[in-house]
């Protein structure tokens, strides 16, 4: 298959006018194809040569203003369209198509606990050519009207409103202009919930496993969309531009969720099958905001070639962010983001992969580097340069700019040129000079705080390790007195503001604080360390800050450190074991718990230190437990419970819970809870095939298959290695979400021995697969199937070696030189400490 180059894209740009696409889908025609049927027109605008691009099971005819071309021209996914006069024509394209297993094209699930079937399509960048003929670039915006025909039964959702004809027939109102990867279809026996707000249809849906689940949180997910949707009409003076507002809660999906004008698609773990946390609420709400934030910013406006990608993902990142925050109850979103999700980006940003937000356009010549660019840097680092900007640009300029852009740009496209020219038409400050700064740019800056006493006062000049400009705020704070037993509190003394690089050094009145915090409130991107007095104040005092956006920027401050090789990871442990039994935001507790399980305990302490590590886990997730007996801090338990789950070394208590069917005081065990219990336990040896088996046949949904897959691919005995392995790597049909939870399964920090052989292997082998089975699976296997645990001087020689294997698809390639890089920090932290 050839991937899209960009030169021949816009040269294709300059030489087609698409008016409409008319498509016919015949979703009855089997398990394995269904069929499609192109009409579409267009304007050639001068003599010339194009193709369009399809990737059919079997391609059946096609024809070009009536007149008969001949199949076999397909070469690849295109198809050649020679000869074309100036003017109008019209293609015609009738093909059968390949279900996908994988999430891309159009995915065909069968939902294992009542055997019902939903079929839905995911087309970004390449992949709407698995579904449709079609033009297949960003910029060649059309209408598309779309007929559908499925299964009595079924019911048929898409971009427009969709009308039943009768005999499974079902009509699809015209889009506006729309690009191509934009197209959505979703089909099946849905269970739905439908309203209507502010004059349109608004619905939500679900398999019918699902049914009660929803139902349970209809109201929530409603009240959220229709807080969101009233706050970005408020915000925006471009009317929503769609006519309708369908979410739908969809199988196996690969990304969180999809934009689809009309029809945002979810992967459905956001349909809560057991208990869940507030702060897990609030990561289902954000993320409703973003995919409704890009309706206007990617939908309504859509960039014109895939190196603008961050114009879409940075901007529906802050905005999900920053608009939950104001249209709902859930106030503490940047909490979450600062502790959770800005990490992604740092990490990122410090590998050799990393790339300037807006890349330079020579370094996305095709789809298939742009593909790469869908990562930490793109989200998280993105939206944290908008979140710098709107502090140094103020947001009524930033909002002015924004709408500037959706009226000059409406249902078409733009370029980062194009948006950073509209912001400067709403402020005097140089935008120009700051995008130069913060989005051609590449790495992390650090800003490293030197507090010294100053006759009468104290003085704070800040060491700027990088290149950007920084507007920050600097909170002091104070030792409270006569406070309560427990912890000591501190009590903001000042938060002001300056701007990095500083002209000079800061002198304030008063004695020197206790702890002085750079970047309080979490307003720029970039390292922070902590002065060594004001680290003494952590040590002891951390949970005694105030508000918790204070608290995760110190508490990254350490994690970075760690990362860094400059503070031990026993330390980090410590103050996670001091300071969280006291931790009250949710969003804290669980990035501090995750970063200390998954990287502390799993990779930054050396295999003989991994015991006391998970030790101080366990006793860590006790206190939690005791101090949640009461029933008042119910998501807080949950975490404690979860973590008690994952770090025990011992199976006593664990089996104790799962005979009971309850954790004592609670919680009940649901099966989110029974299967984590028992992948654990499969950990340990402490459970066999037979209960594995017994656990699915109670719980034969499509998570408990998932679970059962990640148990028996954790057992410790070779047969159970062996068959996991062949299933990954040697059967093609396993679905996206069963190869992932077999791979989960596998690697264990606690069966090194067990699991040597296969370290080696596993690069040729997931080379072997990336190649058969594409970049949704090669990423899978980079990132799941990737033997982490493994942090030693020969899996590195093994990683390095296998990058200079010049047949690595993009995808693997990636994955791999992240994943590599990751083990060469490890390596470095251990020898550290």
């Amino acid at each position: 298959m050839s991937v899209l180059m960009r030169d021949e894209a816009q040269a294709r740009a300059q030489f087609l006018d698409v008016q409409r696409y008319t498509i016919d889908l015949d979703l009855t025609a089997g398990e394995e194809t269904f069929d499609s049927r192109t009409v579409i027109r267009f304007t050639a605008l001068a003599d010339g040569d194009t193709f369009v691009e399809i990737k059919p099971a079997d391609l059946r005819s096609i024809s070009l203003d009536g007149r008969p071309l001949d199949p076999a021209d397909l070469t690849g996914n295109r198809f050649p369209l020679t000869g074309l006069a100036a003017g109008p024509h019209e293609l015609r394209v009738d093909a059968a198509m390949r279900y996908s297993r994988t999430g891309e094209g159009m995915h065909r699930f069968t939902d294992p606990s009542d055997g019902e079937t939903y079929v839905y399509t995911q087309l970004f960048m390449e992949d709407v050519q698995r579904v449709f003929a079609a033009f297949d670039q960003p910029d060649l915006k059309s209408v598309f009207a779309l007929t559908v025909t499925a299964p009595e039964g079924w019911t048929v959702l898409g971009n427009g409103i969709a009308h039943h004809d009768g005999d499974g027939r079902w009509t699809l109102a015209p889009t506006p202009p729309l690009s191509t990867y934009l197209v959505a279809v979703a089909a099946g026996p849905w269970h739905s919930v439908t309203t209507e707000h502010a004059g349109l249809p608004f619905g939500i849906h679900c398999r019918r496993s699902l049914a009660p689940h929803l139902d349970a949180d209809a109201d929530e997910i409603l009240d959220i969309t229709r807080a969101c949707f009233d706050r970005f009409q408020e915000k925006f003076d471009e009317p929503y531009p769609f006519d309708s507002y369908d979410q739908a809660f969809v199988p196996e999906f690969n990304a969180g969720a999809m934009e689809n004008p009309g029809l945002v698609t979810f992967r459905d773990e956001f349909v809560y099958r057991s208990a869940v946390t507030d702060t897990e609420r609030q990561t289902r709400g954000m993320v409703i905001a973003h995919e409704m934030a890009h309706m206007w910013f990617g939908d309504l406006v859509t960039l014109a070639w895939w190196d603008d990608i961050w114009l879409n993902e940075s901007f529906a990142e802050y905005m999900g962010y920053q608009t939950l925050a104001e249209a709902t109850h859930y106030t503490d979103t940047w909490v979450d983001f600062g502790v959770a999700r800005k990490g992604w980006g740092y990490d990122a940003d410090q590998r050799p992969s990393t790339h300037a937000v807006a890349p330079d356009p020579a370094a996305v010549p095709d789809t298939a580097s742009a593909m790469l660019n869908f990562d930490g840097i793109s989200y998280a680092k993105g939206a944290s340069a908008l979140r710098q900007l709107v502090a140094w640009l103020g947001e009524k300029d930033f909002l002015a700019g924004i709408n500037t852009h959706f009226a000059r740009h409406k249902f078409a496209n733009a370029t980062l040129a194009d948006f950073i020219d509209n912001l400067a038409s709403a402020t005097e400050l140089d935008v120009h000079a700051w995008a130069d700064q913060w989005l051609r740019t590449t790495g992390v800056d650090t800003l490293v705080p030197d507090v010294t006493d100053a006759g009468t006062g104290w003085s704070l000049t800040v060491d700027h390790r990088g290149t950007r400009p920084h507007r920050i705020a600097v909170g002091t704070y104070d030792h409270a007195l006569g406070t309560e037993p427990g912890p000591e509190q501190l009590v903001l003394r000042d938060r002001f503001e300056i701007t990095v690089p500083q002209n000079g050094p800061v002198t304030r009145p008063g004695r020197r604080p206790a702890l002085v915090v750079l970047n309080d409130q979490d307003l720029t991107y970039a390292k922070i360390r902590v002065d060594p007095d004001s680290w003494n104040t952590v040590l002891t005092h951390l949970s005694g800050i105030p508000d918790a956006l204070t608290r995760a920027v110190v508490w990254n401050a350490a994690r970075d450190m760690v990362r860094d090789g400059e503070l031990a990871p026993t330390t980090y442990l410590d103050a996670a074991r001091t300071h969280l039994p006291h931790e009250t935001d949710l969003a804290l507790l669980q990035g501090v718990l995750a970063f200390a399980d998954t990287q502390v305990a799993a990779r930054y302490v050396t295999p003989d230190r991994r015991p006391a590590a998970l030790a101080t886990l366990t006793a860590l997730s006790r206190d939690l437990i005791r101090r949640t007996e009461d029933g008042t801090h119910p998501g807080l338990r949950l975490v404690a419970v979860r973590h008690f789950i994952d770090a025990a070394t011992q199976p006593d208590t664990l089996q104790a819970w799962l005979a009971d069917g309850t954790v004592p005081g609670g919680p009940e065990l649901d099966p989110e809870l029974r299967w984590r219990i028992l992948t654990r336990l499969a950990v340990l040896g402490a459970v066999d095939e037979t209960a594995i088996d017994a656990a699915l046949d109670a719980d034969p949904s499509a998570t408990g298959r998932e679970g059962a897959a990640r148990c028996r691919a954790a057992l410790p005995a070779a047969e159970a290695k062996a068959a996991a392995w062949d299933a990954m790597f040697g059967d093609d049909s396993l679905s996206n979400y069963l190869f992932t939870a077999t791979a989960q399964g596998f690697w264990q920090p606690e069966q090194t021995e067990l699991l040597a052989p296969y370290v080696a292997r596993f690069y040729p082998d997931a080379t072997a697969l990336a190649t058969r089975r594409g970049p949704v699976i090669a990423e899978a296997a980079g990132r799941y199937a990737f033997p982490a645990y493994a942090v030693d001087a020969d899996s590195l020689r093994l990683g390095e070696q296998a990058l200079t294997d010049q047949g690595l698809i993009p995808a693997l390639r990636r994955k791999l030189a992240d994943q590599i890089d990751d083990l060469r920090r490890a390596l470095a932290v251990r020898e550290a400490h």
